[in-house]
């Protein structure tokens, strides 16, 4: 049997405004992850590791932000003269004369916008993705299933704690793995079967679905859970294939911090130095950390180009962090090149890149919980400088700035 032609559209264009001060200067899928990481890595990597090497990434809130991450694709193989990866600008809305770029209403709307490049490749089996998750996954699990069944669309599902299942779009699934109902974040969920916003299409059953709600008169169709796929479940020909390892969204700031704390188990569920599954990213060589005389480190994660001269507890630091002598940094996630002075406490925070915390500052607050809230958790935006001897108080936010504007 041939292989079958693959179209990889890859819905990179969100801004993540749960994720707050963290996105505000960038797009949420070039947020850093495991220090060394970024978001869309893990999309990119899962299909270079699948074989799928015809790849559209779009684009829109802060695509630069992406884009310098990229090289073209080359970190994943797939810098091609054919195929490879290659970026997709805003869209003009359909049957819209002026001159204005779209801002899609969701990742329904956003693949309705970008129908001319599906039909002008002209795949046999769409795959769908976003590219703010965190999994490992061999895409053709999925494929392989969705033509078996010659479904009109397969959705990749997980289950969740059934109190995070309202945050997801919620799925009844049948003893056939026939999808039979969808509740998109329901206040009170029905199950805890959620999507992965994996997607399998049939490509014709998908342009016929969504131009026919377009017909309808459906104004902005919204996210998949709003029109698209109630109308998919309608038809009857969609199923659900299970993703059995690790996915995390990293929707919300306390997603982001718990699946970093989960990184530093003595064997973590996500297993980011599988030789035979690689995580791939684009790397900037740094020299090894540093970690000076007097130096305490325990239970974390510290990557190249770190200097660190004081205490560091279960806490991830991105490349090029600076901790100096008498600063504590505690339960925290510090993105790059950020220097915490001489005697700064930071504890349950997220720091961004560049940012400087001025000595004997106090960031965050020691609290009695496993898994802190967003609402628990400091966040710092990028470029910002905190004054020496700041307190700054569980879950205050302090504004980032344009890196352009920072040294004006």
């Amino acid at each position: 049997m041939p292989r079958p032609k693959i179209l990889a559209l890859i819905l990179a264009g969100g801004r993540g405004s749960r994720m707050e001060v963290l996105t505000d200067h960038r797009a949420k899928s070039a947020l850093p992850y495991a220090g060394v990481y970024r978001l869309i890595d893990f999309s990119l990597s899962n299909l270079r590791n699948s074989g799928i090497s015809d790849v559209k990434l779009l684009v829109q809130y802060q695509a630069q932000t992406i884009m310098e991450e990229l090289a073209n694709g080359r970190p994943w193989d797939l810098d091609r003269t054919t195929g490879g990866l290659q970026i997709v600008p805003p869209q003009q809305r359909r049957g819209d004369e002026s001159d204005e770029e779209i801002v899609p209403d969701g990742n329904a709307a956003a693949i309705l916008d970008n129908l001319d490049v599906i039909q002008k490749f002209a795949p046999d089996v769409l795959l769908v993705l976003s590219s703010d998750h965190v999994y490992t996954f061999d895409y053709f699990t999925a494929i392989d299933q969705h033509l078996e069944r010659n479904a009109d669309a397969t959705v990749v599902t997980t289950t969740v704690p059934i109190e995070e299942a309202s945050n997801f779009g919620v799925c009844e699934v049948n003893d056939d793995s026939r999808v039979t109902g969808f509740s998109y974040k329901p206040d009170s969920p029905a199950g805890n079967v959620v999507t992965t916003e994996i997607f399998v299409y049939n490509p014709a059953i998908l342009i016929d679905t969504l131009e026919a709600l377009e017909r309808d008169g459906n104004e902005g169709l919204g996210d998949f859970g709003d029109e698209l796929m109630p109308a998919l479940i309608e038809r009857g020909h969609l199923f659900a294939c299970p993703l059995d390892g690790y996915w995390k969204d990293m929707g919300r700031p306390e997603t982001y911090f718990a699946s970093h704390m989960e990184l530093l188990a003595d064997a973590p569920e996500l297993n980011l130095d599988d030789r035979a599954w690689p995580i791939l990213t684009l790397e900037h060589q740094r020299l090894p950390a540093r970690i000076r005389d007097g130096a305490t480190i325990s239970d974390s994660l510290i990557s190249p180009g770190c200097d660190i001269s004081g205490a560091v507890e279960r806490s991830v630091l991105a490349p090029g962090v600076v901790v100096e002598e008498g600063a504590v940094v505690r339960n925290a996630i510090v993105l790059p090149d950020t220097v915490i002075k001489a005697g700064a406490e930071v504890q349950y925070a997220i720091i961004d890149r560049h940012v400087v915390i001025g000595g004997g500052a106090v960031i965050g607050e020691p609290l009695d919980v496993d898994g802190p809230s967003s609402e628990d958790l400091v966040l710092i935006g990028q470029y910002a400088r905190i004054h020496g001897n700041r307190r700054i108080g569980k879950g205050e936010r302090v504004p980032g700035v344009d890196p352009l504007q920072s040294h004006g």
